[in-house]
């Protein structure tokens, strides 16, 4: 009897295991919640539905530029970086990757979005198209990953790094595209449109409409829209 009564124990011991590995697995898993795309609204923001109610989400660590505030007018890079959001993830089914602090002082859901595996908030900082910000604790899981791809961009030169003085600590320098502005903006003959060819190395121009045109360098000046598609660029996507 005293041998049934051991391995009785022993069962009990091994059942408690088994459900406690389990709950903690179960919760590890919890920290990714699938979600429906249904409107990008920034570049780090975008509204999802989960489990038939719609959220917004903002996105970890990061920060671009604005397209959509209410007092301010569309940021360079703003355009660029919402586009960007808006291919991968419109109608896509997404993973919401919490951390420890679920919700900001304004309800939205705060997360590292994955879409095929890829993670979102690092793409815009490799990209150039989003800055490290919002480093609270205890959200700050990634943070050193963060700062080391914004390092490597910034070092590249790429997207909001390529204007001097324009991605700060305290946000994007409003005042810094005035002072990019140079005396090559047009040429002797008046000519204004502004050919760059970009990361990827497609050839773009720009009009003096565009929300990043002050913020380009070009690489050729051209005279009229005609001639920068004669010469291989295409318009600037905005």
């Amino acid at each position: 009897m005293k041998g049934k009564s051991i391995v009785k124990k022993w069962i009990l011991v091994i059942a408690v295991l088994f459900i406690t590995v389990g709950c903690e697995l179960d919760q590890g898993k919890s920290n990714f919640i699938p979600a429906e795309v249904t409107k990008v609204v920034d570049g780090d923001t975008v509204k999802v539905m989960v489990n038939g109610q719609e959220e917004t989400v903002r996105m970890l660590l990061i920060d671009t530029p604005e397209t959509v505030h209410p007092t301010k007018p569309v940021q360079p890079y703003g355009s660029e970086a919402s586009h960007f959001v808006k291919e991968m993830l419109n109608g896509q089914t997404i993973q919401l990757e919490m951390d420890i602090g679920e919700r900001d002082k304004y309800g939205r859901l705060l997360a590292y979005v994955y879409v095929n595996d890829q993670m979102v908030n690092k793409l815009l900082l490799k990209k150039g198209l989003a800055r490290v910000a919002y480093v609270f604790e205890p959200n700050t899981k990634y943070v050193d990953d963060f700062y080391e791809i914004q390092k490597q961009a910034r070092q590249q030169a790429i997207g909001i790094w390529s204007m001097e003085n324009y991605a700060t600590d305290q946000g994007f320098n409003d005042e810094s595209d005035k002072l990019q502005q140079s005396s090559n903006t047009k040429n002797g003959n008046g000519c204004s449109i502004k050919g760059n060819i970009n990361s990827n190395g497609e050839k773009i121009y720009h009009t003096e409409e565009s929300s990043s045109y002050h913020v380009t360098k070009p690489e050729e000046i051209f005279c009229t829209e005609e001639e920068a598609v004669a010469a291989g660029y295409r318009a600037v996507k905005r």
